[in-house]
């Protein structure tokens, strides 16, 4: 099916839980090995690679498209799954406020010892986009 004939009723907002962080280590690790074996069979040959790159209308503070349909409201200031192709290897998420401003935050653990799912880390991101 087409995505741009998605019925406007589908939504493609997830939250970001444990398990999409897994899945994100997963991908990353499959594309490391697949990198090392690419480099491997490579080594003499010089091949340009094509490059993913960020999407311009999914940029951190940027207004959301319309495209992508309404956030629902319990879905806002919450950890979501990255919309954007570029970032599925990355360990990234975003938070979307009620103007629909995208925001990125990293996964890795805080100060070394915060998460991403840690009370006082959520706490802080709600406060950093609140408008």
């Amino acid at each position: 099916m087409d995505p741009l004939c998605w019925p406007s009723e589908t939504n493609s907002f997830r939250r970001f839980t444990p398990e999409s962080l897994a899945a994100i280590e997963e991908r990353i690790a499959k594309k490391k090995k697949q990198q090392a074996k690419v480099n491997q069979n490579n080594k003499d040959q010089d091949v340009e690679e094509d490059r993913l790159t960020p999407q311009l209308d999914l940029k951190t503070y940027k207004k959301l498209p319309s495209l992508y349909g309404d956030l629902p409201v319990e879905l806002i200031g919450e950890p979501l799954e990255d919309l954007d192709p570029y970032y599925s290897d990355h360990k990234t998420f975003m938070v979307i406020n009620k103007r629909r401003i995208i925001f990125r935050f990293t996964a890795t653990p805080a100060l070394c010892i915060a998460g991403p799912f840690n009370p006082i880390r959520k706490a802080a991101i709600k406060i950093l986009i609140h408008s």
